[in-house]
């Protein structure tokens, strides 16, 4: 148990990184927080807890990450009330957590969460009845396109988009058993693109079903500088 030092400092924000992976990919953001949450409480993290009748750790994520998605640069933003070096909070926080997620570094944060307008996604994308030469041609054939128009679910019920004003860029390749897809997509608070309309556009294109594992890799804001 780590000892109570009595070094106060006034409140410091601090930006958690951590990758979410293998099983840990299958946990909603709901269990994610709360899984965090457990983390920071049994670690004895010198976390700044909200006031109030039920009073809990301060965590705010700036972007939650989609059910069954691999997130290798994620971010938990945090308030200490106490100094501890970055190596001790990655080590205690670590060691209270599953294996499917791991810590990796701990920052200042320099933009604030509102900032996040783009995310950069990594697609492998295969199909049981096309081999990687017809995916690869299938999905060309779509991102070329002039349109992507698809019918995308909202707060206020189903409206049709054109997916393709909410790429920024991408990059395709075909590998040994599937079409591998980079790409930036909108993820800010007024235009936020799932990868997932990808093979849902896919799907309509082609009249065949397709499989993605996903990866977020990295958040930019909206002069694509890399979110920090």
């Amino acid at each position: 148990m780590r000892q109570n030092t009595g070094r106060v400092c006034a409140l410091k924000n601090a930006r958690v990184w951590f990758k979410k992976d293998n099983e840990c990919r299958y946990i909603s953001h709901l269990d994610l927080n709360r899984c965090m949450l457990r983390a920071l409480h049994k670690s004895k993290a010198p976390i700044w807890h909200t006031e109030g009748f039920n009073p809990h750790p301060f965590a705010t994520f700036p972007l939650p990450l989609s059910l069954g998605f691999r997130g290798i640069n994620e971010c938990m933003d945090i308030k200490l009330i106490e100094d501890i070096s970055d190596e001790e909070l990655i080590n205690n926080l670590n060691a209270c957590l599953p294996q499917g997620i791991r810590v990796f570094a701990v920052t200042e944060p320099i933009m604030k969460a509102g900032k996040i307008a783009y995310a950069r996604f990594n697609m492998k994308i295969s199909s049981d009845n096309l081999n990687s030469d017809k995916v690869y041609t299938a999905l060309k054939e779509l991102l070329e396109s002039e349109e992507i128009m698809l019918e995308k679910k909202s707060k206020s019920g189903y409206k049709t988009v054109d997916l393709k004003k909410s790429i920024k860029n991408y990059s395709l390749s075909e590998k040994c058993d599937f079409a591998e897809l980079e790409i930036v997509l909108s993820a800010g608070s007024t235009d936020n693109a799932n990868p997932n309309l990808i093979i849902k556009a896919l799907e309509n294109a082609a009249g065949e079903e397709f499989y993605a594992d996903i990866t977020r890799e990295d958040l930019y804001n909206s002069d694509m500088e890399l979110f920090r």
